[in-house]
């Protein structure tokens, strides 16, 4: 089989884990850069700053709590946009940017407003993040030549982003639930008809589950997580007892699913279990784990 991985190399420019990072795709022309605001003045000798790119302000959204806010821009000189931004009191919400240029200079104005306006809607679309935009600039028209060449380029950046700690831009979900990467979990012990998958390391409630209202009196674990998607939309009023999921949500674990579904602490490892069999997500992981070790022992005996 041919290998389909990907090197990216990443440089550390002050030595830190905290401080920027370019970010390169071998075989890719553009570059990407994290840039922590507080590093901005170390930064303005930099040359990929100065070239036409994209950006993406980051920051915490201070009316959603464990959400983020992201604005996009697009400049001739990305440093200049950067720099105004930092004296902008109405966009003082953002931490780090995330610079995109093309180490050949040939990023366009044309170009860059095609990406900018493509990168919004796929992060309207994401759901991941507030957008800090005001409105989704109209892509600028181009030969089809460059827009076959601008969607490979956003190919490339949406895969370098979440290296970067950025996964505002992911989807919400693959585009089909394949039984043969995760079985369909559900939980009903507390009256709750929920369903759930495992998708790309992200553990995914389906629009119309439901999850219990009133809590246990000793539930502690995600109840911040719960309010805050009552209050975005997400989980609406079924009726007196339960809520309904109003879309697809994705969690960072089975246990704060879990937490939001059955309004208690639970382990979510535990709680989940597949429709089918009733075995739980731990069990059904650890057979995973066995089978993998399993083959990979057979293939080690058969070359050796």
């Amino acid at each position: 089989m041919i290998p389909k991985g990907k090197t990216i190399r990443l440089y550390l420019i002050d030595g830190t884990a905290k401080g920027p990072i370019v970010a390169e795709i071998i075989n890719w022309s553009g570059q990407a850069m994290l840039v922590p605001r507080t590093h901005l003045a170390e930064l303005v000798s930099r040359l990929e700053l100065k070239r036409t790119g994209i950006y993406c302000l980051v920051g915490p959204d201070p009316n959603r709590q464990n959400r983020d806010r992201v604005y996009v821009g697009e400049g001739d000189n990305v440093l200049d946009r950067l720099t105004k931004h930092d004296n902008d009191s109405k966009k003082d919400f953002w931490i780090k940017a995330a610079v995109v240029t093309s180490k050949d200079d040939n990023l366009t104005k044309a170009h860059v407003r095609y990406l900018e306006s493509r990168l919004i809607e796929k992060l309207m679309d994401s759901g991941r993040a507030e957008v800090a935009n005001g409105n989704t600039p109209f892509p600028k028209t181009m030969p089809e030549p460059d827009v076959a060449d601008m969607e490979y380029f956003l190919g490339q950046v949406e895969m370098v982003f979440p290296v970067l700690g950025l996964g505002f831009l992911q989807p919400k979900l693959v585009q089909e639930l394949s039984s043969e990467k995760s079985p369909k979990f559900i939980i009903s012990d507390v009256g709750t008809n929920a369903t759930a998958y495992e998708i790309d390391g992200e553990f995914v409630v389906l629009k119309g589950s439901t999850a219990r209202k009133i809590g246990v009196p000793s539930w502690e674990s995600y109840v911040g997580l719960r309010n805050q998607l009552v209050e975005d939309g997400k989980l609406v009023d079924h009726d007196e007892s339960y809520y309904k999921f109003a879309d697809d949500v994705l969690f960072s674990s089975p246990s704060a699913a879990a937490a939001v579904v059955a309004a208690r602490n639970t382990n979510g490892r535990m709680s989940w279990k597949i429709e089918k069999t009733g075995q739980t997500y731990n069990e059904w992981k650890q057979a995973v784990i066995n089978a993998a070790k399993t083959t990979a022992d057979h293939d080690n005996v058969t070359k050796g």
